[in-house]
């Protein structure tokens, strides 16, 4: 018996992992000598620096990368390191994720046409509509002892009339509005937002911290790598605090804002869905509606599916769940496990959405984007 299993254990480790070479054919002329070269992707928990995950170099000078990866679709970067210096266009333009599938690729030749962090320097055109603005620049998040960036997003009407608005507060603040501050391409809310006559509201963008975006987006202490040795604190519980507790009364205070919770929303995407998500169940009197895109469940899949059990009966709201089947395998199994979890403890008002050509990227979620406004802001 205990031979069969380690036989069926072999067998399923080779049916489902598929030996993939990475090869870099092409470097910038800028790129600097000497310098270490990572992927991060869905198979790694987008990890700009992980050592498992780093090129070496042959006899020849070419870089390579031989890994075994499991199967289905996976999203990937190339860096140098960092998120700062990730690669883009060899105009320092955002580039969508690359995408593979072991099962078709097992050998992939990769071409780098620039580093964002060597193209920095070259002024982008703003592309952020005029009812954006910056509210502060520092804003101090006493939770965290952090300052970050807000951003705010005002109807067309608000300067002329003595209306209150909704309000959605979303994260990845530099993603929402403008191309020039975007990772991968802005998601259009203004844009969208402009041209919506009936159902007009305040969005407050609030920036990501960094290096700290995912401690911040998560709401329990987790661990990374691939052999599960990186231990990370969670910092979502007073990231959340921080928006209820600090941020909500300020708007409150400075905007003409509809303040109950039934006009008060909060959306994000990967780890911003996640921790929008969690925001709805820690919070159930103060969130009405969450827009949970594509979410990172996998970091915290127990302790999140615990607490929705434990906080569900308590939860009476609208939540609209995104994911799209090119992501990584587990996205919509995941997405679909919090789902009926939540289905059987909550009365809240849900909707699933699922798109087979859906991506792990900006530019997808920005095509679910008027279609989660619509749904979340109806009476």
């Amino acid at each position: 018996m205990q031979r069969f299993l380690i036989i069926l254990i072999f067998f399923c480790s080779t049916t489902f992992a598929q030996t993939v070479r990475f090869t870099l054919v092409s470097l910038p002329a800028n790129h600097p000598a000497g310098s270490s070269i990572f992927i991060a992707g869905s198979f790694n928990q987008w990890n700009p620096a992980d050592p498992q995950f780093k090129f070496q170099s042959d006899s020849a000078g070419q870089f390579y990368l031989q890994v075994n990866l499991p199967a289905g679709n996976h999203a990937y970067k190339i860096t140098r390191g960092s998120w700062e210096k990730v690669e883009c266009t060899a105009n320092g333009a955002a580039i969508d994720n690359r995408q593979l599938n072991p099962a078709t690729s097992t050998e992939v030749k990769l071409s780098v046409a620039g580093w964002q962090d060597l193209l920095g320097v070259k002024e982008k055109l703003p592309t952020f509509s005029k009812q954006v603005s910056i509210l502060d620049t520092a804003f101090y998040i006493p939770q965290l002892k952090r300052k970050r960036t807000i951003r705010v997003y005002l109807p067309a009407d608000y300067a002329g009339s003595k209306k209150r608005y909704p309000v959605m507060y979303m994260h990845d603040g530099q993603n929402l509005f403008d191309d020039r501050t975007s990772y991968a391409g802005e998601w259009g809310v203004d844009e969208y937002l402009d041209s919506m006559i009936k159902k007009p509201c305040i969005v407050v963008a609030i920036d990501n911290g960094g290096s700290y975006r995912m401690n911040e987006y998560c709401p329990f202490d987790f661990v990374l790598g691939r052999d599960q040795s990186e231990k990370q604190k969670g910092e979502g519980k007073d990231y959340v605090s921080f928006i209820v507790n600090t941020l909500k009364p300020f708007i409150d205070k400075k905007l003409r804002t509809k303040k109950e919770k039934e006009h008060t929303f909060i959306a994000g995407s990967s780890m911003g869905g996640l921790i929008s998500l969690y925001a709805t169940l820690a919070y159930p009197k103060t969130f009405g509606g969450a827009g949970v895109f594509s979410p990172s469940v996998w970091i915290c899949k127990k302790e999140l599916l615990a607490y929705a059990k434990t906080k569900g009966p308590s939860l009476h709201s609208r939540i609209f769940f995104y994911s799209g089947k090119q992501e990584s395998r587990e996205m919509v199994p995941d997405m679909l496990t919090v789902f009926e979890t939540l289905q059987k403890q909550s009365k809240s008002k849900m909707t699933v959405v699922i798109r087979d050509e859906g991506q792990h990227n900006e530019r997808t979620w920005r095509k679910e984007l008027p279609g989660f406004f619509q749904w979340i802001l109806r009476n």
